[in-house]
């Protein structure tokens, strides 16, 4: 491989791993994020028309 590949695949590979580890990185030190984590409640129809009728 020529210098020129070395420094594209160096570069691409390095890139690729710098923002794997900022993206660990803001998941593991954002405070308070638990608090915002939204679910995914399902419901469905009869179970819904139960919680209008009570």
């Amino acid at each position: 491989m020529t210098a020129g590949g070395w420094v594209v695949l160096v570069a691409s590979v390095g890139l690729v791993v710098a923002l794997f580890a900022w993206c660990v990185w803001k998941v593991l030190t954002t405070p308070g994020e638990s608090e915002r984590v939204h679910g995914f409640e399902f419901e469905t129809p009869d179970e819904k028309a139960e919680r209008e009728a009570d």
